[in-house]
């Protein structure tokens, strides 16, 4: 079964991933609803594709009823990426995290099915917490404290996934639940907290790089380009996961860090700080599943996606969420 996309409801379609989700389905000639409450977002993110033919964009809480007139309007495929998703921002805004997970997942799961329409649930290699299993397959349940400061994070997207799949036993739900891993690329917050932005961030100006830990943590660097496409697959598709969507390449925190270095002709000394509670010590995904159901795997080799990155953040003059907006501002 290949699902239509021709008219799309994005939530959470003002963040990074998802920006560049609505940006592809646009050059694909779909008709894109973009629903962001802005708390996460970029200044004047809203307006990156407001000149788009077939965009439409609505401010919008998703922890409340999806009610007004933009959502009563067919869809064929509501894609659910709202929530905080950079450590910065879920542990500034814990109990929003929470809430958007629970209640933002139940009413995402309404007006899908209010349209007979296919739920993507953008989820997050975080529901494998510091896992204990490498690399990590989706039967894998994973090893999450509870009650850390990660958990936030963590617990809603276990809980939405839990609350997707109860639906889909049911109710008869169409579903689709994507695990996505570490996604880097343009348009990234340079203050968001994420490894790739910091990194970038510090290098281009000259300052010392952080590395939190040891720096042999290893991670799952997948360009966003690439990530869009799996949730786009999965979208397309009645296959309804969990599938992971991430490189299976394996580095280290301070391999990234000393790339990032060397890509940007940085001087910047690598400064080791104290670890971070509950930091996984090792992200690294299975793909198996994605590439027998969704005919996906990763394209962009991560030093050619993290050059491309440097140069978009060259662009935006190092922080790029004001270089948006005061491009915006002069247009």
């Amino acid at each position: 079964m290949v699902h239509e996309m021709s008219r799309v409801l994005v939530l959470g379609g003002c963040g990074f991933v998802g920006g560049h989700l609505c940006e592809r389905l646009l050059a694909g000639g779909a008709e894109v609803v973009s629903v962001d409450d802005l708390s996460t977002s970029a200044p004047n993110a809203e307006h990156l594709l407001r000149d788009c033919p077939g965009y439409r964009f609505v401010r919008h809480d998703i922890t409340e009823p999806l009610s007004g007139p933009a959502f009563h309007e067919p869809v064929d495929v509501v894609f659910h990426l709202a929530s905080p998703a950079s450590p910065a921002d879920y542990l500034r805004l814990p109990v929003h995290t929470l809430h958007t997970g629970a209640m933002g997942t139940a009413n995402a799961l309404d007006v899908a099915e209010r349209h007979g329409a296919r739920l993507v649930l953008a989820s997050t290699s975080e529901v494998y917490g510091d896992p204990l299993e490498h690399p990590q397959i989706e039967t894998y349940w994973g090893n999450v404290n509870p009650v850390g400061p990660r958990s936030v994070y963590d617990e809603a997207k276990r809980y939405a996934e839990a609350l997707t799949f109860a639906h889909r036993r049911e109710y008869g739900t169409d579903v689709g639940v994507a695990r996505i891993f570490n996604t880097y690329g343009p348009r990234m917050r340079s203050h968001d907290g994420r490894m790739v932005p910091t990194f970038i961030r510090q290098a281009l100006a000259g300052e010392p790089i952080t590395v939190t830990g040891s720096g042999r943590q290893t991670r799952s660097l997948c360009f966003v380009h690439d990530t869009v496409e799996g949730l786009l697959a999965l979208g397309r598709s009645a296959y309804p996961g969990p599938v992971n969507l991430g490189n299976p390449h394996e580095v280290t925190v301070q391999h990234v860090a000393e790339l990032i270095r060397d890509l940007t002709s940085a001087e910047s000394a690598i400064e080791f700080l104290p670890a971070v509670e509950d930091d996984p010590q090792r992200r690294c995904p299975d793909i198996a599943v994605a590439r027998e159901h969704l005919g996906w795997e990763p394209k962009v080799p991560y030093r050619n996606g993290l050059a491309h990155t440097i140069e978009w953040f060259r662009s935006a003059e190092v922080v790029p969420e004001y270089a948006v907006a005061q491009a915006k501002t002069a247009s």
